[in-house]
């Protein structure tokens, strides 16, 4: 998958989505995370609710961004550092690194191309680089940003231009965004002015879609498939692309 460094290259870096893109999509509930996290089923729903509420505030118009420490807050509830402990543990077997992503960067980094992450998460970075580490790709990031650890939360375009700060590319339009949501990563994408591929092979639950959808640069169903349209861009011209807001 090696490629040759193109300095008239008309791309800089592509940027990533985290959960459903960098992650194979697993359906879960929740609830059954807070579950272990305290057997206390009022308990476990007050911070369902409070998790659900923070997730909310994302796709209002502001789309101000929320951390685990809100989400704790807001229930009303205190966790010992065990509980924090065993939340993340609960979530280690639903966020295994897509086994073709090591391949994929490498690939990108061979074409000379800087590799980002941009991510809704409440979590902190230091749980997110530890996912990372373990599945030996931390290696193979230029940058990351994680809504977390900032105001805001895709598809606000202070969240991309952030991602775009992270991996040192001021022109949007020189860069890619990959997602799997339409609102979140390609509307977004699209406001900021960067070019969007859709790699839609996550079933998100219509309770998580807003009705507003962005326009993709163009739709992959493996990530692999990112490479051979990035060689076509780089060698070709890339697809013109929208004023952004």
């Amino acid at each position: 998958m090696g490629g040759a460094v193109l300095s008239s290259r008309p791309l800089d870096a592509v940027i990533f989505d985290w959960g459903g893109t960098l992650t194979p999509w697993h359906t879960i509930d929740p609830f059954e995370c807070w579950l272990a996290v305290t057997a206390d089923e009022a308990q476990a729903a007050a911070l369902h609710a409070a998790e659900s509420s923070v997730w909310a505030a994302i796709k209002d118009d502001d789309h101000r961004s929320g951390t685990f420490d809100q989400i704790v807050e807001q229930a009303a509830l205190t966790l010992t550092e065990q509980q924090r402990r065993t939340y993340y543990q609960w979530w280690d077997a639903h966020s295994y690194t897509d086994p073709a992503v090591p391949e994929l960067f490498s690939a990108l980094r061979g074409r000379g191309l800087k590799v980002g992450v941009l991510s809704n998460t409440t979590w902190p970075a230091a749980e997110h680089q530890r996912i990372f580490q373990r599945d030996g790709v931390d290696h193979l990031i230029d940058g990351a940003v994680y809504s977390s650890e900032i105001a805001w939360a895709k598809p606000h375009p202070e969240a991309f231009r952030a991602a775009l700060d992270a991996v040192g590319v001021t022109d949007p339009a020189r860069a890619v965004y990959v997602g799997d949501r339409l609102f979140e990563d390609v509307f977004g994408a699209n406001r900021v002015g960067m070019h969007a591929v859709l790699v839609p092979h996550s079933d998100i639950p219509a309770a998580q879609t807003t009705g507003i959808e962005g326009t993709p640069d163009a739709v992959v169903h493996e990530l692999l498939d990112l490479v051979p349209l990035l060689d076509g861009w780089l060698a070709g011209g890339l697809p013109a692309r929208g004023r952004p807001d």
